[in-house]
């Protein structure tokens, strides 16, 4: 469905200097900095995948998204989705797709829900029974009766939310993209609304890529993730093997309930004959918190060695889970397989 082959995005912007000097310089020179926000990027992504596509803010998402939905055009390299160039063919690719791009919505701000949908519906050619149908699944899967008739201008974050996620999907699009599509939404409509995506997919095999902070969506609808950085891919693959790949170490939590009762250091290194570094003992509050590479260590033996120098109430035992993994992804701790 979607096909992405050394995918390439650059971004000229003249050259400044520092200065007053500087500013009258820059506007003479004829040099450019220039900044890939993509750079090389290959991936393929079948008929009724659903991938998360992740990475800090400035990471390339964004831009990668833009030219697959034909806003931009790439630098080089190429893409085609469902057999279209999306910059060559942008209304025949429009057709075929749903965006969510965050807090941009598609709506019409003077018009009530109910015309805004009205409208999408002439827009995409949608057959009225076909219409009818789908509308009613999202009035019933989130609540969108409540403020049906209302202006889009008036509503909530959450409330806009629910109806462009409505609108992205209303014409049963071949491939959605969404950006963020739980932000502002409590518990449990965040959760009709991954149950609404697993539906769509199971039903209509739509071909979903989502980019969210919120890695709680990202475990609940996908099975496979994108890793980008400083518009490089750094990981494709599914989110099974990067835990077992990647997410070595496990913690121990020591709950010790009263901050006076919790020693300020604990000096681990010779009970456990380990060289330092090798694990890392941090103090929340009230908790002892370590963290280790489950291969490295037995657990018996750091259990033993704390509660000889604490008084402890309470021990939980957890697996590091993704978002440590993703965060320390970001920062450089884990070194990635290109």
């Amino acid at each position: 469905m979607i096909d992405v082959n050394s995918l390439t995005k650059e971004f000229k912007s003249p050259k400044k200097y520092p200065g007053f000097g500087g500013a009258i310089r820059s506007l003479f020179s004829r040099k450019y900095d220039v900044k890939a926000a993509v750079d090389n990027v290959s991936f393929h992504i079948d008929k009724g995948e659903m991938v998360g596509y992740i990475g800090v803010n400035g990471a390339g998402k964004s831009t990668t998204i833009k030219m697959l939905s034909g806003i931009m055009a790439p630098t080089a390299g190429d893409c085609v989705v469902d057999g279209i160039i999306p910059y060559q063919r942008r209304k025949e690719n429009a057709s075929n797709i749903g965006v969510v791009f965050g807090q941009r919505t598609q709506l019409w701000w003077d018009l009530p829900v109910s015309e805004s949908f009205g409208i999408l519906q002439k827009i995409y050619e949608i057959p009225e029974q076909r219409y009818q149908e789908n509308l009613a699944y999202f009035k019933e899967i989130l609540g969108l009766e409540e403020f049906y008739m209302s202006p889009v201008r008036n509503l909530s974050l959450g409330q806009k939310m629910r109806a462009d996620f409505a609108a992205s999907f209303l014409h049963d699009p071949k491939v959605v993209y969404l950006d963020e599509p739980t932000i502002g939404l409590d518990i449990i409509v965040k959760e009709n609304i991954r149950k609404s995506i697993r539906d769509l997919n199971a039903l209509k095999k739509t071909t979903v890529i989502l980019t969210t902070h919120d890695l709680n969506d990202i475990e609940e609808i996908c099975k496979r993730i994108i890793v980008i950085d400083q518009g490089k891919r750094i990981y494709d693959g599914s989110i099974n093997e990067l835990k077992v790949k990647y997410g070595r170490r496990k913690e121990i939590r020591f709950i010790v309930g009263d901050d006076r009762e919790k020693p300020k250091t604990l000096d681990l290194d010779k009970p456990l004959k380990a060289p330092k570094g090798s694990f890392e003992v941090t103090f929340p509050e009230g908790e002892i918190l370590v963290r280790f590479e489950r291969d490295r260590f037995d657990i018996g033996a750091i259990i033993s060695a704390v509660l000889k120098r604490a008084s402890v109430r309470d021990i939980v035992i957890e697996e590091v889970g993704m978002e440590e993994i993703v965060r320390q992804i970001y920062a450089g701790s884990i070194a990635m397989d290109k």
